[in-house]
């Protein structure tokens, strides 16, 4: 019987310049190192590096938008019987007379509320008799 002997040369690899370099990249990539060691430290400082510090290097252009959309406070409280009582600051109600005065009190308080009805609407007043507030019962 004939034999045919296979050559037991075993053919490596080329050996490629900076193949370690890459092999160290891609398992930086795919996260392949367990917690504790040096490569698992290094990944995670390099994060917190990109946290902390990018804020400053790069503009997000993310500024808080300063939204009041309310002139004056107002404060909402439940009447006992299905509607609610605001009390709304008066330093910026400027109409003395009752139509005037109703139209501005539901400019502000309808942003809130969506759309309502004034029952009735009282004048909170200091000792010397300025106004301070205004009290207004409305239902939806």
């Amino acid at each position: 019987m004939d034999r045919v002997e296979a050559n037991p040369a075993v053919v490596t690899a080329p050996v490629v310049p900076g193949s370690g370099i890459w092999r160290t990249i891609r398992s930086y990539i795919l996260w392949s190192y367990e917690r504790g060691t040096i490569q698992y430290d290094v990944m995670v400082t390099l994060i917190l590096i990109f946290v902390f510090l990018s804020p400053q290097v790069i503009n997000f252009k993310d500024k808080p938008v300063e939204h009041n959309p309310h002139r004056t406070g107002v404060a909402v409280m439940p009447d006992g019987e299905g509607g609610f009582i605001y009390e709304i600051e008066a330093r910026e109600i400027k109409s003395q007379d009752d139509a005037g005065l109703r139209s501005e009190l539901l400019s502000i308080i309808e942003p809130i509320s969506g759309e309502v009805t004034i029952s009735r609407y009282e004048a909170v007043r200091d000792r010397a008799g300025s106004v301070l507030a205004y009290k207004v019962w409305v239902q939806r």
